[in-house]
């Protein structure tokens, strides 16, 4: 199997609510025709917007759940001030914030918000994992 994501589904209550939030980021949705989906690339993978009652029947379980879900997302940027910027632009398109961005002890700096439906996304710089031109993250050996 190849080392790869391609496609992150969340599930959301309300997808217009949430497709608005994620347009509201300057992210442009895709197969604008798909009814009851929203889609949004994102460099070599996708983002997915599909309703969580849905979602949770297409994979034949219950819908039911709330609280921290074991996962955060994660939008690394290539400076401290990118961190500020994002943040402030994703509280501004609807997300809440859930911790400010900080010094971490790994050496970098990243806070936390969460978007209309409560999904966790870190925004991080991590001098570490350097980004390329495309925004591509390259793990160290």
């Amino acid at each position: 199997m190849e080392p790869r994501l391609s496609l992150l589904t969340l599930g959301v209550a309300d997808l217009a609510r949430s497709t608005a939030f994620y347009e509201a980021l300057g992210w442009q949705r895709r197969v604008a025709q798909a009814d009851g989906v929203a889609f949004f690339q994102l460099g070599p993978m996708a983002l997915s917007l599909f309703p969580r009652t849905d979602l949770a029947a297409d994979a034949g379980v219950a819908p039911s759940g709330s609280g921290f879900a074991g996962f955060a997302l994660a939008h690394n940027l290539r400076t401290r001030p990118e961190v500020d910027a994002a943040v402030t632009r994703m509280i501004a398109a609807g997300a809440t914030l859930v911790r400010a961005p900080h010094d971490q002890p790994w050496g970098g700096y990243s806070g936390y918000i969460a978007d209309p439906d409560g999904f966790l996304w870190e925004l991080a710089w991590n001098p570490g994992f350097p980004l390329g031109e495309n925004g591509e993250l390259t793990l160290p050996a």
